[in-house]
């Protein structure tokens, strides 16, 4: 117990947001050499798969590019200035650390789930989801603004009194472990683990266009908040991977932009100002009542 009670300094949560990190990404590069060379050996490795993998990660630089240029110190700063209003003075601890990462992965969990359901953050996460593959560079397919909405959800647990580098080093936990989850190389795990924890099964779900798939398995680390709040579902039936409309594109400015087109679009044409104000803040695929509603997949 006394191990729980230990004090983390910063220096030491920055050095291991930089470290796991960085060496997360160096697996997932050689977890993708594998199973690339799976696709290979099942005949299923083709120039779309090779086109798609080579978009994601170009998406990724151009994400990373809007991330440091324009996010970096917004992100840093409003959680630095939201400390000195906080609430409690929490001591950095092992414990404190354990707790915040659940908290964490509660808050990503809502935060993913609400990415979803209004269409405007809609546009930039639908990005994730336009690969119609499903492999580990898939993780690191991301929209213009996905690195802008992370802070608001996390913003409360500084404003309690986590230390700010702490949450920014739960956040990274709960991002990594969900990385490694793009895959369909694991099938089922233990029953037990598949209960508790989001598994690569589960979040196949998440990225299936299937209708009893869409809006389900919103969990980072634990999937029982899907469990306790209603969204989950079990893998039962063959994924089909990608949007209810797909992009048929490898072309990378159209994956990393096509969101945003879209939903510029159907704004513009849509006639009234309480229907553009409709599309714009209701659901993806949001239409008039008495107008066929159709629904998009939600991670």
């Amino acid at each position: 117990m006394d191990f729980l009670n230990r004090h983390i300094s910063d220096f030491h949560l920055s050095y291991w947001e930089t470290l796991i990190d960085d060496w997360f990404f160096l697996f997932a590069l050689a977890f993708l050499a594998f199973e690339m060379a799976r696709y290979a050996i099942v005949r299923k490795l083709n120039w779309q798969l090779v086109g798609d993998t080579v978009t994601n990660f170009i998406t990724l630089v151009f994400f990373i590019g809007i991330s440091f240029a324009l996010l970096a110190g917004f992100y840093i700063g409003a959680y630095v200035w939201a400390y000195q209003f906080a609430v409690f003075d929490i001591p950095t601890t092992w414990a404190s650390f354990i707790i915040v990462l659940i908290l964490a992965d509660l808050a990503y969990y809502w935060e993913h789930r609400i990415l979803h359901r209004i269409n405007f953050l809609w546009a930039t996460h639908s990005v994730h989801h336009s690969s119609p593959f499903f492999n580990i560079s898939v993780a690191y397919r991301h929209g213009p603004l996905d690195g802008f909405w992370p802070v608001f959800f996390h913003l409360p647990l500084v404003l309690l009194g986590f230390n700010p580098f702490m949450v920014l080093v739960a956040e990274l936990f709960v991002q990594l472990y969900q990385t490694a989850l793009h895959t369909e190389v694991i099938k089922k795990l233990w029953r037990p683990v598949e209960y508790v924890f989001n598994t690569p099964s589960h979040h196949r779900v998440h990225h299936g266009s299937n209708p009893k798939y869409l809006d389900k398995n919103y969990a980072g680390i634990l999937i029982i908040w899907d469990r306790m709040f209603g969204t989950f579902e079990e893998e039962n039936e063959d994924v089909v991977y990608g949007l209810v409309k797909p992009i048929d594109s490898v072309n990378p400015i159209v994956a990393f932009l096509h969101g945003f087109s879209r939903l510029f679009g159907d704004v513009w044409t849509m006639p009234g100002l309480r229907n553009k104000l409709g599309v714009f803040f209701g659901p993806p695929g949001w239409r008039p009542k008495g107008e066929r509603h159709h629904k998009e997949p939600a991670e």
